[in-house]
């Protein structure tokens, strides 16, 4: 049964990237979007003007918290053969209402995909907190383009 990476987060968080669930090189890597064809770290790399690809799975991680995002999952463990969202099974939800009272700057969520934004919205009422889901940087998300996903996205420089 997979279960989810820890939160990256620190003091000053103030926004969050909530995924849904680590895929199967994301779990093997123990890295948060580690697929070779997910967009997230690029789309992250040319929001923030950073050079691509990084240097080190921490220079990722540095990046997001220097801008005051952090990452997360919305299921802490589930039930899945292989990675996609639509395979998710008997899944538990992590404790958004815990993780909110330790990092209380936290205000916006950002969702990469409809999979985690539907499983939050149905579990948590949450109030005081922006909610927006954007789309799956995932490469079976190939409905859009990558300068579609980007265009999507510029909505996390702004908050």
């Amino acid at each position: 049964m997979p279960v989810c990476f820890s939160a990256v987060a620190d003091e000053r968080t103030t926004r969050m990237i909530i995924g849904s669930m680590p895929g199967v090189a994301s779990l093997n890597a123990q890295e948060y979007y580690a697929h070779p064809r997910n967009a997230f770290w690029k789309i992250i790399a040319e929001l923030f003007d950073a050079p691509y690809p990084f240097e080190s799975y921490d220079a990722k991680l540095s990046l997001l918290l220097k801008n005051r995002i952090g990452l997360w999952d919305v299921f802490a463990s589930c039930d899945r053969d292989g990675s996609l969202d639509s395979d998710i099974k008997n899944a538990t939800v992590n404790d958004f209402d815990v993780f909110l009272k330790n990092h209380p700057k936290v205000k916006t969520l950002y969702f990469n995909g409809n999979t985690s934004f539907k499983n939050f919205t149905k579990s948590f009422h949450i109030n005081g907190l922006n909610l927006h889901p954007l789309p799956s940087t995932s490469p079976a998300n190939a409905r859009l383009t990558f300068a579609e996903k980007i265009t999507a996205w510029k909505v996390i420089k702004t908050a």
